[in-house]
């Protein structure tokens, strides 16, 4: 195999790459083994037609398409890697030369890693966050744990009101026919959170446990069922029970059943730690990012389309990974929300920018700095990673190969540069 690189315009090149006839060769006989039982041909049987006989009755590009695809993600790879480029894209790759007895012969254009000219990186000036934990901040995250600790009580001597929870049957009809999906019994329905349509809630405010209702409502225009949708409908509603949340007493017990603490001082003492706490990180975290854009905005770089465009599908494909585990596809995501993969990849785009623009100049501030990382800083790293995950760390170890530990020096040399500019950076008031 031979390699000629072409440097182009805007940090882009272009591989051309001749690969050996007999390799292409090779391809086109593993072409013909795997799709040799799918072709009939009169007098043979299916799957012992000789390659031969295919190639005259049909021409040899017959297999030329399979056989590119199994010579391609072997001999990309090894051009890649002679090439000396540092790519940072996926290759656009285009067929020159395919024809069977001659060398195969393509090209892949590519982006490759920008240079940075950092600007001034040291002493940028941020504004100094507020940490300060405030009383009402204190007591409104009492009040959510107290909330969430509240039970449901049955309502007696009182008709129901905004916040309750009525448990209803009921059944809906439009023209006076009942309506798939209009029917249900002890259905739970918090009175104000806008479960049903128009105004079928605020008409149970005011009644009873025990009446027998009938409500006047109408489906919106944009509903989801079409037989239903902008038309009048009744229902028939029995109200079952009413019932509303009975909070625990902000008292000593509370903060014991809740916590480790004996005292209702002591428990809210803890919450104001842990919110101080969480304020440092956020504080810490958007100092980070000011610091970075601000460095970054200092700095001059040119990125490729084509690097762009490989940071947002690699996004793109993370985000369908994470949704994946929970179950739902692209195509179903795209279903519930309108957002297809192509709006997706238009929205996650300037993010994909400011991505890359961070991660090249922190990797040129290490540079610059010459930040260094151990051995002992991977070990540290592999033993928070194992707890983190609950292994064992010589069994982490195995997972991670030579390049796996490479990529997270080059993390641990990014982190060390975002350390040090944000240490030297600047607080104004």
């Amino acid at each position: 195999m031979s390699v000629q690189v072409e440097n182009l315009e805007k940090n882009m090149a272009k591989l051309t790459v001749e690969v050996p006839a007999e390799e292409l060769e090779k391809a086109i006989q593993a072409a013909y083994m795997k799709q040799k039982s799918r072709i009939n041909l009169p007098g043979f049987r299916k799957g012992k037609v000789p390659r031969h006989m295919i190639e005259k009755m049909y021409g040899p590009e017959i297999f030329y398409e399979e056989a590119v695809n199994i010579i391609l993600p072997k001999e990309y790879p090894k051009a890649a890697e002679e090439s000396g480029l540092e790519i940072v894209s996926r290759p656009d790759i285009d067929v020159v030369e395919l024809e069977k007895g001659k060398n195969f012969i393509f090209t892949a254009e590519v982006a490759v890693k920008p240079e940075v000219t950092l600007g001034n990186y040291f002493g940028v000036s941020v504004k100094k966050a507020d940490v300060s934990v405030s009383e009402e901040e204190i007591n409104a995250e009492v009040e959510k744990e107290q909330k969430g600790n509240a039970r449901m009580v049955a309502v007696e001597g009182r008709p129901a009101q905004e916040g309750d929870t009525a448990v209803i049957d009921y059944e809906g009809f439009v023209d006076g026919v009942a309506f798939e999906g209009g029917k249900d019994e002890n259905f739970a329905l918090v009175l104000g959170s806008h479960t049903f349509i128009d105004t079928f809630e605020e008409q149970l405010i005011g009644k009873n446990a025990g009446d027998e209702v009938t409500l006047d409502v109408t489906f919106p225009e944009d509903y989801h069922s079409s037989e239903v949708a902008g038309k009048p409908a009744v229902f028939q509603v029995k109200i079952n029970e009413i019932k509303a949340e009975e909070l625990p007493e902000l008292d000593d017990e509370f903060a014991q059943d809740v916590s480790e603490f004996d005292t209702l001082e002591e428990y809210k003492g803890s919450v104001k730690e842990k919110l101080a706490e969480r304020k440092e990180n956020e504080a810490r975290r958007q100092r980070e990012n000011e610091v970075i854009e601000k460095i970054v905005a200092d700095s001059q770089m040119e990125i490729p389309d084509a690097m762009v465009d490989t940071q947002t599908e690699n996004m793109v494909d993370e985000f369908a990974n994470r949704i994946a585990q929970q179950g739902l596809s692209m195509e179903q995501y795209a279903q519930f929300t309108g957002v297809t993969e192509e709006k997706l990849m238009e929205q996650m785009r300037p993010d994909a920018l400011k991505r890359i623009q961070s991660g090249l100049v922190l990797e040129a501030i290490a540079k610059a700095e010459n930040i260094q990382v151990s051995e002992e800083d991977v070990e540290k790293e592999l033993g928070n990673m194992a707890d983190m995950y609950g292994m064992e760390v010589e069994k982490l170890k195995e997972i991670f190969g030579d390049s796996e530990r490479e990529n997270m020096k080059k993390d641990l040399a990014i982190q060390k540069a975002v350390d040090l500019i944000v240490e030297k950076a600047a607080e104004e008031a």
